[in-house]
């Protein structure tokens, strides 16, 4: 009795363990986020603050893009002529630019992007593949946290998006990379106070759009 009572609780220790293991495991797409701040100054705090310089920053504005975070994983991430971005869409109409959630843009100030301004708000991200050229898309398209088929209120990713919510649309600058890189990441690059670059980087693709921030508090910057 004693032996099949030892034995039965090492199988029940043993699959705790496996579930715990299988519970642990990295999704195939982990999350990941960017971020900046404009609008704020460094000041002199009267106690040391302890950051880089010895400065507090103060009454800056919080621009951020949540996304999945794809691995290329040795795959051909766009091809070429007709088949130019049909992995990357996966059966949807528009690129997601990131996995699992739809890629979501909260901003704290109003931007200005190719002469068109984004409202204060949380708004959808997504890129239109052309081999000719990419679309930076803002949408207000609503996302699913988790997936519901009969949610037409908001999307999973990109699949059934329609540019009828389309807040802008604008031409991306495409760069090749030297090195390449394993997975996707958007990125703040060329930060100022009043604005700077926002861009999506995978395998040797970097695809930025610039941005500037709208109002009266930035036309003195």
């Amino acid at each position: 009795m004693t032996d099949r009572m030892t034995a039965t609780a090492a199988a029940m220790l043993g699959l705790g363990a496996l579930a715990l293991a299988q519970g642990a495991a990295k999704p195939m797409s982990p999350n990941g986020a960017a971020a900046a701040q404009v609008l704020g100054k460094w000041v002199k705090p009267e106690r040391q603050a302890f950051t880089l310089g010895g400065e507090s920053y103060q009454g800056g504005k919080w621009v951020e893009v949540s996304f999945g975070r794809p691995l290329k994983r040795g795959r051909d991430l766009w091809g070429s002529g007709a088949d130019y971005g049909k992995a990357a869409l996966v059966g949807t109409p528009i690129w997601r630019a990131g996995a699992n959630v739809s890629t979501r843009l909260k901003t704290e100030v109003p931007l200005v992007i190719d002469g068109k301004t984004v409202a204060a708000g949380e708004y959808s991200l997504f890129i239109d593949l052309k081999e000719q050229g990419w679309t930076f898309v803002v949408s207000s398209w609503p996302a699913q946290q988790q997936y519901d088929p009969n949610n037409k209120t908001a999307l999973w990713g990109s699949y059934e998006y329609t540019p009828d919510r389309d807040v802008l649309r604008a031409p991306m600058k495409r760069e090749t990379l030297s090195h390449s890189f394993e997975q996707l990441s958007w990125e703040f690059l060329d930060m100022t106070d009043a604005g700077g670059t926002l861009a999506v980087i995978w395998d040797k693709t970097l695809a930025s759009v610039a941005f500037k921030v709208a109002g009266p508090a930035a036309a003195g910057m």
